[in-house]
């Protein structure tokens, strides 16, 4: 297995991948311009015969704080550690920008516990974290956690 940034050609493989969860209502669909538009916030990880296993993105809000969204893994082989893989190199990403506060927004909070992040209430997140929240049809009561990893 291969863990590398996203480069274009990705695109519609991460597509297919997250809209899969999407439609399952288990995280927000993604649009081709979208992911075009933010390629570069990607970590994918394929494995020796060039599938996607699962995709990741590190996304900077300002100039203190990053988020790591839009997690997604095959199904068939959740439970193998490419989650975790995963996020690391987003962290590893963010942390080389000097960003020390790395937040996610999460059904899956003690996935992000056993990487060092924390339950945290929600609203002592920035109101920029917001953008995408308020385009969701579930927005205020998604049920979503949020967890914070300071460095």
């Amino acid at each position: 297995m291969i863990v590398r940034k996203a480069d274009l050609k990705d695109v519609h493989a991460i597509q297919i991948l997250i809209n899969y969860f999407a439609a399952k209502d288990e995280m927000l669909p993604k649009s081709l311009s979208v992911l075009y538009e933010n390629v570069r916030d990607f970590m994918v990880a394929y494995d020796d015969d060039n599938n996607l296993l699962g995709c990741c993105a590190a996304h900077v809000c300002w100039e203190d704080l990053a988020e790591v969204k839009s997690l997604a893994i095959r199904e068939d082989i959740h439970g193998m550690g490419i989650g975790k893989k995963l996020v690391k190199a987003c962290i590893n990403d963010i942390t080389q920008l000097g960003i020390k506060k790395i937040f996610a927004l999460t059904y899956a909070v003690g996935f992000f516990e056993k990487l060092g992040f924390r339950l945290v209430e929600k609203n002592t997140l920035p109101h920029k974290i917001w953008s995408e929240c308020i385009n969701c049809p579930k927005f205020p009561d998604c049920g979503e956690e949020a967890v914070m990893l300071e460095l």
